[in-house]
C-alpha cells in the first residue's frame, strides 16, 4: 500500500480555544433510575445516563463552560434528540464521565474524556439548583456518587495450575456465571475480584452461553484469556436499572497493554521521527511512527517504531487523514505531546471491541 510520510514536522503555530462539545452519538438504553429525593438541604440525587451511538447519530446536547456559572453545564439539548428523550435537562451539571469524577477538571479535559469514550458513555449529572445548593453548602459532590460503578477488564495468563479461577452457574440457566478466584493465582494477580460475575470472554458476551459452552470456549483460548467482570455491587447497579455492562465502560488499569504519553521538545535537528499513514490491523487507516532517530527527542521520549498515534496535544486523531494529523503536530512551534500505543496493544484492544 502506498504510504504518505512527513519528516521533521516543523511548521506554524495554531491555537484552539473551545468551550462547547457536540459529540456524535446515539442511544438505545434508557436512562438509569431517576429520583427527586432530597436530603433536606435542597440537594437532589445524581442521575445516570448510559448513551450509546453509531457514527451517524449525536448525543443531542452541548457541554458548556460559562462565565458566572459553576461546573460543566448541559446546554442546547436537541429537540427530540437522544439527550432530551432520556431526560437530560438544560442546566444540568456534569459530575462524572464513565465513573470518573470530573467536576474539578479543566473543561477541555472533560470534553476530551467524552470524545475518548468512543461509541458509549456513562454520564452522571445533578440538576442545576441542587448543584448550586451543594456548592453553597460546601458539599463534596464526589460523596454523592457511588465509589466505583465500573466493570473490570482482566487479561489472565495460564500457569501450570490453570487460570486460577472456577466458574459456577445455576443449574439449567444460561449466561449467569460467578467466579471463584484462587488466592495469588493467575486470575487474582490479573485483578479478577473474588465472587465477580463474568460478562464477556475474549470480547464476546457470555449471555447466551451454557456452562458447557463456556468451558469449551475457555479451553479454546489457549494460554491467555480476557475477561470482562463485575463485582456484585457493580453488577447490581446496572441490573437494577436494566442496563447492559460493556467493555467500553471498563476499568482497564489491570491490563498489561498500556497507552503511552510522549512529550517531545524539538531540537536543532527536529523531533527525529517519520510519520506514515498505513492500514490498521483493526481496519481503516492510521498514523504510525517510524525511522526513530537515535539520540534525538523522539527516542529520548520513549518513541518506538511501529507505535500508532492516538492523540496529539490531548485531541484524538481518530478519523483524521495524514495531512490533518501533521497539522496538529505542527500546531505548537517547538513541542508536542503524543498519545501512542504499540502494535501488540493496538491489536489487543481491537480484539476485545475497544
Amino acid at each position: 500500500a502506498a504510504m504518505k510520510q512527513t519528516k521533521g514536522l516543523e511548521g506554524d503555530k495554531m491555537s484552539i480555544i473551545k468551550f462547547e462539545f457536540n459529540p456524535k452519538v446515539g442511544i438505545d438504553n434508557p436512562a438509569l433510575t431517576l429520583t427527586e429525593d432530597t436530603d433536606g438541604e435542597g440537594v437532589g440525587e445524581p442521575r445516570f445516563y448510559l448513551l450509546t451511538k453509531d457514527n451517524t447519530e449525536t448525543f443531542g446536547f452541548c457541554l458548556h463552560e460559562e462565565l458566572g456559572c459553576q461546573g460543566h453545564v448541559i446546554r442546547q439539548i436537541e429537540l427530540g434528540g437522544v439527550a432530551q428523550r432520556r431526560g437530560l435537562q438544560d442546566g444540568d451539571r456534569l459530575l462524572q464521565v464513565n465513573g470518573h469524577f470530573v467536576d474539578h477538571m479543566d473543561h477541555l479535559r472533560v470534553v476530551q474524556k467524552i470524545k475518548a469514550s468512543g461509541n458509549q458513555v456513562l454520564l452522571a449529572v445533578l440538576d442545576g439548583d441542587s448543584y448550586e445548593a451543594a456548592k453553597s453548602l460546601g458539599r463534596d459532590l464526589s460523596q454523592l456518587l457511588p465509589d466505583d460503578i465500573r466493570p473490570r477488564l482482566c487479561h489472565v495468563t495460564r500457569d501450570r495450575s490453570g487460570f486460577g479461577f472456577s466458574v459456577s452457574c445455576p443449574e439449567g440457566t444460561k449466561g449467569t456465571f460467578q467466579l471463584s478466584v484462587l488466592q495469588d493465582g493467575p486470575a487474582d494477580r490479573a485483578g479478577v475480584p473474588p465472587g465477580s460475575w463474568l460478562l464477556e470472554l475474549n470480547g464476546d458476551s457470555v449471555k447466551s452461553y451454557s456452562h458447557t459452552q463456556l468451558t469449551k470456549k475457555l479451553k479454546q483460548s489457549g494460554n491467555k484469556v480476557t475477561l470482562l467482570v463485575a463485582s456484585s455491587a457493580v453488577e447490581e447497579f446496572y441490573r437494577l436499572r436494566g442496563l447492559r455492562v460493556t467493555a467500553a465502560l471498563a476499568d482497564t488499569s489491570w491490563l498489561p497493554f498500556k497507552v503511552r504519553e510522549l512529550h517531545l521538545v524539538k531540537g536543532p535537528a527536529g523531533y527525529g521521527f517519520l510519520l506514515k499513514e498505513d492500514d490498521c490491523s483493526s481496519g481503516g487507516v492510521g498514523q504510525f511512527l517510524w525511522d526513530v532517530d537515535v539520540g534525538l527527542p523522539a527516542e529520548q521520549a520513549g518513541m518506538k517504531e511501529g507505535d500508532r498515534v492516538l492523540a496529539v496535544n490531548g485531541e484524538s486523531v481518530e478519523g483524521l487523514d495524514h495531512e490533518q494529523t501533521v497539522h496538529r503536530i505542527r500546531a505548537r512551534e517547538d513541542q508536542v505531546t503524543l498519545l501512542v500505543i504499540d502494535p501488540a496493544g493496538d491489536e489487543f484492544y481491537h480484539s476485545v471491541g475497544l
